[in-house]
């Protein structure tokens, strides 16, 4: 049997990536999870957590999943795509997804775009209609300021891990995101040493690709990644 471990974002919840584990387990029987770390959730209570706690979750999740199965997958989509780097280093994990993975953090060209657009929905009275501004309204609010130096932390302590992943590993970043720039995907192309790993850039998708116009192609390519048979590497 095998098994897939999926790991939300900073600040986020398993509705995140909740359309591609849900496509996944129903595709192939596998066993998902996909756990909420320490504080988060739909209601955040992030103060006081760290980011060792939210490493050590994961980590716990992954060994139990290990109990499990035979074949472990590991999925992580922005600040879960660094945490998931950190178990595929640390344990068998067969085969690595990174979505959105936040090698790097804020895209301000993006962000520029964006708040245009927030401006433009202010003005027209549509701005309960703009997705971006539901879907960050609340976390600005409820995220300390220690909390997102924890996520930093976080992301500075993993990055080494990056070089002892020789896993095959697909990398997927929204062309459009304004939280994780384009240029992380790359860093963590060129620095992630396996030589079975692929690239896809979705041109529609901002930062939570598991919920963008390229959704269709990013799951058939996580589909085909996770399905395919390991290939033979001379």
């Amino acid at each position: 049997m095998k098994g897939c471990l999926f790991i939300h974002g900073f600040t986020g919840a398993p509705y995140e990536v909740e359309p591609l584990a849900s496509y996944i387990q129903k595709k192939t029987g596998w066993i998902v999870k996909v756990p909420t770390l320490p504080g988060h959730g739909v209601n955040l209570s992030l103060k006081g957590h760290t980011y060792k706690e939210w490493i050590a979750y994961a980590e716990q999740e992954l060994l139990s999943l290990m109990e499990e199965v035979d074949e472990v997958y590991v999925i992580g989509f922005s600040m879960g795509g660094i945490i998931a780097s950190y178990l595929a280093a640390n344990y068998k994990v067969k085969k690595l997804v990174l979505l959105s993975a936040a090698a790097y953090y804020v895209n301000p060209r993006q962000i520029v775009v964006d708040l245009k657009e927030m401006i433009k929905d202010l003005m027209n009275g549509n701005i309960k209609d703009n997705e971006l501004f539901n879907r960050y309204k609340q976390k600005v609010f409820q995220t300390p300021l220690s909390s997102t130096i924890e996520f930093q932390k976080l992301v500075k302590n993993i990055k080494p891990y990056l070089q002892q992943l020789n896993m095959p590993v697909l990398i997927i970043q929204g062309e459009c995101d304004g939280i994780v720039p384009v240029k992380s995907a790359y860093y963590l192309y060129n620095n992630i040493p396996s030589k079975d790993k692929k690239l896809y850039l979705l041109p529609c998708s901002k930062h939570h690709v598991c919920h963008g116009d390229d959704y269709e192609d990013l799951k058939n390519y996580v589909e085909e990644f996770l399905c395919k048979k390991d290939s033979v590497l001379i």
